[in-house]
């Protein structure tokens, strides 16, 4: 069997009329506009998405803390940690617990929380 050759069948593409160019050409011409405009939003998606890996905030590294912070004469410090730009110091000061709040970037103590046993 042969292929069937359809370069010859059906009417010849007859040229356009000027009102159909014309619609043609604003057709080309709002394919164009959409074209440019997706692109310039994915252009605008991918510079955003940049930005956000690129920009990182402050570590607590990068942070200012205090030279020193006073927890008391004979303390021992357990643990210390930093949340909410508040640093928790967990300290031992004879046979009582404390959690001292202090602000990191003056040394303040903000608050003390003592454990008893009941």
């Amino acid at each position: 069997m042969s292929q069937p050759d359809f370069r010859d069948e059906g009417p010849e593409d007859a040229p356009l009329d000027p009102a159909a160019l014309r619609i043609q050409a604003k057709l080309k011409r709002l394919l164009l506009g959409s074209s440019l405009v997706m692109f310039a939003g994915l252009i605008a998606v991918f510079a955003a998405i940049f930005y956000k890996i690129n920009t990182n905030k402050a570590e607590p590294s990068d942070a200012a803390f205090a030279a020193t912070v006073a927890v008391g004469a004979g303390a021992e410090v357990l643990q210390a940690s930093l949340t909410d730009g508040i640093m928790f110091v967990l300290v031992r000061e004879g046979n009582e617990t404390a959690l001292l709040r202090i602000d990191p970037a003056t040394g303040n103590l903000l608050g003390k929380t003592q454990f008893v046993a009941r």
